[in-house]
């Protein structure tokens, strides 16, 4: 019964994917426009973040979603088709969920924040949370 249901799963994923994807780059807000300067230190900022993630989840989808309307070029891996950046997610936080934002900090310590709601908080307040 349980490969059955992984079947039905895994082909409702494949057919609804594209559509899924089709309708994040249709339903994103206009990114937030600020001056160079600005969005230079942002863009620095962003260094030190990595977004762990599958293409077709929607949680996933959300953040990616709210890091597009604050122009934030976070590095993204997909956790859900390379086996290297699997692991490194299952290492450092612990498990396999995504999304998952790697935060490393100045001092070198890394912050695992987990959670589609959670991540998008963080990235409001530490990048603001212009119109």
């Amino acid at each position: 019964m349980k490969p059955l249901i992984r079947l039905f799963f895994r082909t409702l994923r494949i057919v609804l994917g594209p559509f899924m994807l089709l309708w994040e780059v249709l339903s994103r807000q206009k990114p937030v426009v600020r001056p160079s300067a600005q969005q230079a230190q942002v863009d620095q900022d962003c260094r030190s973040l990595v977004l762990y993630h599958f293409k077709t989840c929607p949680f996933c989808i959300k953040v990616r979603k709210e890091m597009h309307r604050l122009a934030l070029p976070v590095e993204k891996r997909d956790a859900q088709h390379d086996a290297k950046n699997k692991a490194d997610l299952l290492q450092g936080s612990g498990r396999d969920q995504v999304p998952c934002l790697k935060v490393t900090g100045a001092d070198g310590q890394v912050q695992w924040i987990k959670d589609s709601g959670t991540i998008i908080s963080y990235l409001n307040q530490r990048f603001g949370t212009p119109a």
